[in-house]
C-alpha cells in the first residue's frame, strides 16, 4: 500500500528542483505501460542514486513499498499535484519578440495545463500580430486584462531595461508568479514567486564544464604519452 503526502516540510530548492525530472521519466514510463518500477531501476534510467530517489521521496511521505517499487501512475500523478499540475494556470506573455513568440507556440505549455491568455508588447509593429490565436496587445491594456481573465504567472521576455517597472505594474496588478528572462534580479514582495531564467549563464555554465572536460582529457593524453 503506497503512502501518500503527509505533510511538505522545508523542503529544499534541490528536491523541488528534481521532482519535474521525476514527473518526466515517469510520464514516459506511464506511456510505454510500466506499471511498477523499483528505485534501483529508475535510479538507472535518470543516472541519480536509489538513496537519494528514497530520500527525495520521503520528503513528501514517501510513495513505495518495499519490496514492491513504486506504482508509476500513482506516483506520476502524486509529484503532479505536488508541482501544482492538477489545476489550470492562466498566464500572459509580456514581451512578443523572437523569445516571447517562441514561448508562445511551445504546446507542452497547454499539456500540462499552463494555458496563454494573452501576449503584449511597446511596438506598435508587433501589436496586433497573433500567435497561436492570441493576439499581441499593446501594454496600456496589461492591468485590465490580468484583473479580468483570472492570471496568475506572468512571463517577461522584455530587455533588462524596462524589466523592473513592468515587474512592479505585475505586482500592483495582484499577480502571484513570475517566470523572468529579463537578466535582471527582480525586487519584488516575497510573496511572489520568481523563477529567474538566465539564458547568457546557462551557456557560461555549460562553457565552463566543456572547457573543463576538455582540460581533463588533454591532461591524460598528457600523462599517457609521454614521448
Amino acid at each position: 500500500m503506497e503512502v501518500g503526502i503527509l505533510e511538505e516540510k522545508d523542503i529544499s530548492q534541490a528536491v523541488i528542483g528534481r521532482l519535474p525530472r521525476y514527473f518526466r521519466y515517469l510520464g514516459e514510463l506511464r506511456d510505454e505501460g510500466v506499471e511498477r518500477i523499483s528505485s534501483q531501476d529508475l535510479s538507472e534510467l535518470m543516472k541519480v542514486t536509489a538513496s537519494q530517489i528514497r530520500q527525495d521521496l520521503n520528503n513528501f511521505g514517501g510513495f513505495g513499498q518495499q519490496g514492491y517499487g513504486y506504482n508509476v501512475e500513482y506516483l506520476y500523478d502524486e509529484i503532479g499535484k505536488l508541482l501544482g499540475l492538477d489545476r489550470q494556470h492562466n498566464f500572459v506573455i509580456i514581451g512578443a519578440g523572437n523569445l516571447g513568440r517562441a514561448l508562445g507556440n511551445y504546446l507542452n505549455f497547454e499539456r500540462r495545463g499552463f494555458i496563454l491568455r494573452g501576449m503584449f508588447d511597446q511596438d506598435p509593429g508587433l501589436v496586433g500580430r497573433e500567435v497561436r490565436n492570441v493576439r499581441v496587445m499593446p501594454m496600456e491594456e496589461l492591468e485590465r486584462f490580468i484583473r479580468e481573465n483570472d492570471i496568475d504567472i506572468a512571463v517577461l521576455t522584455i530587455p533588462k531595461a524596462g524589466a523592473e517597472e513592468v515587474a512592479d505594474r505585475l505586482v500592483r496588478t495582484g499577480i502571484r508568479a513570475i517566470w523572468n528572462f529579463a537578466h535582471v534580479d527582480l525586487n519584488v514582495p516575497e510573496e511572489i514567486q520568481v523563477e529567474n531564467v538566465h539564458l547568457s549563464d546557462s551557456l557560461m555554465k555549460l562553457s565552463y564544464n566543456l572547457r573543463r572536460y576538455t582540460k581533463d582529457c588533454e591532461e591524460g593524453q598528457g600523462g599517457i604519452d609521454r614521448r
